[in-house]
């Protein structure tokens, strides 16, 4: 019996034993099960937080991208619009010449020759014209805008009405589209 008692003894001891591997080895496994949920939740944290970088990122190259091709859309429209500018600055010169010869034949009284002048001036003028070409008109009495004008001289004028008002128009201004490619000349009253 005492054997026995003994051998129950031990045979218990190692069913505690036993059981309490068991809960330790479930204990463990739910320790690991907790560290591996844990990290899992982690990674998955950071590859949300990564996503959102990567999102931010691409909305904020797919904006630079927007912008670009805007701004290039634009200055390729403006290119277009002012390709002209310098062909046109340079023809200039020649358009006054034409409008100075016509009062100098007109002055001479040589209508024949008029005629045929002012056709040719005509027909560049429209060729101009056709390029977007526009005159800026100024008058006599117009109030003075340097954001407009160029005033070349001031002359005294008796007339009080006439002070900074323009008093004669030296060169005619130009514009091509919205810019102004050549600024009228005037004199101003001072």
């Amino acid at each position: 019996m005492k054997k026995q008692t003994k051998q129950n003894q031990k045979e218990t001891k190692a069913k505690k034993l036993d059981k309490n591997n068991t809960n330790q080895t479930t204990e463990n496994a739910k320790l690991e099960q907790d560290t591996i949920k844990n990290d899992m939740a982690k990674k998955l944290t950071d590859l949300e937080n990564k996503l959102k970088e990567e999102k931010d990122k691409y909305v904020r190259l797919y904006a630079e991208f927007e912008n670009y091709r805007k701004r290039t859309a634009k200055e390729k429209l403006e290119m277009f619009e002012t390709a002209s500018e310098n062909v046109i600055k340079n023809l200039l010169p020649i358009l006054d010449d034409f409008e100075r010869a016509i009062a100098e034949l007109k002055k001479n009284k040589e209508d024949e020759l008029v005629k045929g002048v002012e056709l040719i001036y005509d027909k560049f003028k429209k060729t101009l014209e056709k390029e977007g070409l526009k005159n800026i008109e100024v008058n006599k009495g117009d109030q003075f805008d340097p954001e407009v004008h160029e005033a070349i001289a001031q002359v005294p004028v008796e007339d009080e009405k006439m002070k900074d008002k323009i008093v004669d128009v030296v060169e005619k201004g130009y514009q091509l589209g919205p810019k102004n490619i050549r600024f009228p000349k005037v004199v101003t009253g001072r």
